[in-house]
């Protein structure tokens, strides 16, 4: 699987115990989805919810979109058997909640091995033992492939207040960031509780955006369009990505490391940029063809 050029602007969590739930969300017009076994599902629910989970990755009908299960964690009982029964249906990727040392993600990785699955694995980063060991964390296995940010758990255990400017997390959601970029990991954004707050949740969507997550995660369907919207690339940016490689490749032509556009100077590092916007929309544009969704609006 090539996470490089995969949009995750919208990443849907999807209860697994409910089946109507996990049939929609073959149709939802999401990057991304978590099935989940773990927070959303009640524990006299935990088996029925393993076998629709299972029964829906064997279907295989999400088509392009990303496909990830939230397992239990490892002092549950049953995380044991939600990976006998995943790695049998073959996912995609596993995704570990409350990843708090790198040993928990090389821990689940021996399982997986153990299981004959060489499925992907993501991490929650949702403690803030986690948050202070990311970089150990990213590091861990070559398998991992991005941070999903728990936003609420971290909050809990941090105690702080939940601001509209997010600023008592700032702390995490940077260290979580850099420690991913630096692993070239997929990094995204916690949930926006107040889901019929379309305001806010556009608010969040373009701070994450701006600080530099790939996409958010989402707990509605609802919010899908915001996350989407916010993390593609606009019309003006891909304009302006395309004439800044036009320029630069035209000063190559001529001899020079430089590129001058609308009176700045475009070197490699802006046209590496570029591009990464360019392949984004392109991704974009593809998933929504194959999905016939609009890739933007």
């Amino acid at each position: 699987m090539n996470y490089g050029s995969r949009p995750f602007r919208s990443v849907l969590y999807m209860p697994g115990s409910n089946r109507r739930a996990l049939e929609k969300a073959e149709s939802l017009p999401a990057d991304a989805l978590i099935l989940d076994l773990e927070d959303a599902v009640a524990p006299g629910r935990k088996e029925e919810a393993r076998d629709l989970v299972a029964e829906a990755l064997r279907k295989g009908e999400f088509g392009r979109r990303s496909v990830m299960v939230r397992i239990n964690g490892f002092e549950s009982p049953w995380h044991s058997r939600d990976l006998d029964a995943i790695c049998a249906a073959g996912p995609e990727a596993v995704l570990l909640p409350k990843a708090s040392f790198d040993e928990d993600v090389r821990r689940l990785e021996a399982a997986l091995r153990q299981r004959g699955s060489d499925t992907r694995i993501w991490a929650m980063m949702e403690t803030p033992l986690g948050i202070l060991n990311a970089r150990a964390i990213a590091s861990s296995s070559s398998r991992l492939a991005g941070f999903v940010l728990g936003t609420n758990d971290l909050a809990k255990d941090l105690g702080c207040r939940n601001l509209p400017d997010r600023s008592p997390l700032a702390t995490s959601l940077g260290i979580a960031l850099l420690a991913a970029k630096t692993r070239g990991l997929i990094c995204i954004d916690g949930v926006y509780n107040a889901y019929k707050d379309a305001e806010g949740l556009e608010r969040e969507c373009e701070q994450g955006r701006d600080l530099g997550f790939d996409g958010k995660s989402l707990i509605h369907p609802a919010q899908i369009e915001a996350a989407n919207l916010a993390f593609a690339p606009s019309d003006g940016e891909l304009d302006l990505a395309r004439r800044q490689v036009e320029a630069f490749d035209r000063a190559k032509a001529e001899g020079s490391g430089v590129a001058v556009l609308d009176g700045r100077i475009v070197e490699n590092l802006h046209v590496e940029t570029a591009k990464r916007t360019i392949a984004k929309s392109e991704a974009i544009a593809e998933m929504a063809k194959s999905a016939d969704l609009p890739s933007r609006k």
